[in-house]
């Protein structure tokens, strides 16, 4: 298993708006996925129509890097990338949470938003490995959301809920950050739909 030790990337603000290889020839990336574990609870599923507008992502974890911050350092994990897009991957769990879990409402795209009195917004505002005792020491997974629904038909804010789930690697190794960043996302998911589910009706 791969240990994290100097194996970031340090990065800069300036760096973020343009990031390049320093290294074209290394080795390939390790690939990882997460939202693959939402377990479906029982139960119907919902039927009350629910716009869902295009989730917003702080722009230092958008892409497939993988990000990890400690203290104001902000820096990606060498040699190992997500799937796909973070964001991408973030939309495709929190539609699969709600499609196996929600018991009252039911998302739909913006294209069918005409049959939606209600219109959810969601802003990801971190989603990180959190270094808080060092480098040596494991991260923690911290996802934090934004959530907001609102009225469709006059913008009227519903109600709001800022969402943070936090979940301690079990060691500092590659595979477990990124189990405990699944493990993280999954639990923020949960409380979302829930959240919605009771605000919704």
């Amino acid at each position: 298993m791969k240990k994290i030790a100097a194996g970031v990337l340090a990065v800069t603000a300036v760096a973020l708006a343009g990031c390049f290889s320093l290294f074209p020839k290394a080795d390939p990336a390790q690939l990882y996925r997460f939202g693959t574990s939402i377990e479906a609870s029982t139960g119907a599923a919902g039927t009350t129509p629910v716009a869902l507008t295009p989730v917003e992502f702080s722009r230092a974890a958008m892409g497939d890097r993988i990000l990890t911050v400690t203290g104001s350092e902000v820096a990606y994990i060498a040699a190992s990338r997500w799937a796909a897009p973070a964001e991408s991957m973030f939309r495709e769990a929190l539609e699969a949470a709600f499609l196996r879990n929600a018991r009252v409402v039911s998302l739909v795209e913006r294209r069918e938003s005409r049959a939606a009195a209600l219109t959810l917004d969601v802003d990801v505002t971190a989603f990180e490995a959190r270094y808080e005792n060092g480098r040596a020491a494991a991260p923690t997974a911290v996802v934090s959301l934004n959530a907001r629904l609102i009225r469709s038909n006059d913008r009227t804010l519903v109600a709001q809920r800022t969402i943070e789930a936090r979940r301690p690697a079990g060691d500092n190794r590659v595979s477990l950050i990124v189990q405990a960043i699944d493990a993280a996302t999954n639990e923020a998911l949960v409380q979302l739909v829930q959240w919605t589910d009771q605000n919704a009706r």
